[in-house]
């Protein structure tokens, strides 16, 4: 798998740039280089959907960004009100950040309903769904997943970022296994390097989210970047 041509690489991943202080000349730059890489898609901050919509028009990238990150913990409401703006503003899919307070205290119907409700609203659009696998016990991984998936998840993301968890082909392995079929398995948290994304894809991955792509497809590994 490490021998997939860059062009395989690219079109699995999604680039990133999910952090403060995000400048206009960021995401240009950000989106230029989807286009000239062909990422999969260009994940910005809600604030900036509609002028990377801009940026990317007539183009097949498509646009991402992330509802209630990185903790989770805004209202369904709040949830469903942010994920239909950014919708309207341009995004053609969406990833979540899900309300661990309440899998932590068994409330698995209000779990269960934060992310239904939020894949109702968008729909058709894919919704993916951060479970922080590295924060969860054995059991609870098990359960979160059979929630989200029940939810309508059309992605199952190990982590939202670095900041949980560095993405493991075992963790990715573990989520392709449970998914099912027509959920998707996304990649994310501390990706790096070629090697990584060539063994997360091994392992199950459909998508891989990183900051560092152009780093990854260029060989400049290594480089400083967002956290994210």
């Amino acid at each position: 798998m490490a021998t997939l041509p860059t062009e395989t690489f690219a079109s699995r991943i999604q680039y990133t740039l999910i952090d403060m202080g995000v400048t206009v000349q960021r995401i240009e730059d950000l989106c230029r280089a989807c286009l000239e890489h062909g990422f999969d898609a260009a994940m910005v901050p809600g604030c900036w959907v509609s002028a990377a919509r801009e940026f990317l028009a007539g183009s097949s990238v498509k646009l991402a960004s992330a509802v209630d990150f990185p903790l989770g913990i805004a209202s369904t409401r709040g949830k469903v009100a942010e994920a239909v703006s950014l919708v309207e503003a341009g995004a053609d899919e969406l990833d979540i950040a899900v309300n661990l307070g309440y899998f932590k205290s068994g409330m698995d119907e209000a779990f269960e309903a934060d992310i239904a409700e939020v894949v109702r609203a968008v729909s058709p659009r894919p919704v993916k769904v951060m479970l922080e696998l590295p924060l969860l016990d054995p059991d609870q991984r098990e359960r979160a997943v059979r929630l989200a998936v029940r939810a309508g998840a059309r992605f199952l993301k190990n982590a939202s970022s670095g900041a949980v968890g560095v993405a493991t082909p075992e963790e990715i392995r573990w989520l392709r296994q449970r998914a099912g079929s027509g959920v998707g398995v996304k990649a994310s948290g501390g990706i790096r390097t070629r090697q990584q994304v060539a063994q997360l894809i091994e392992a199950g991955a459909d998508l891989v989210g990183t900051s560092a792509a152009v780093a990854i497809v260029t060989g400049r590994e290594g480089e400083p970047v967002a956290t994210y």
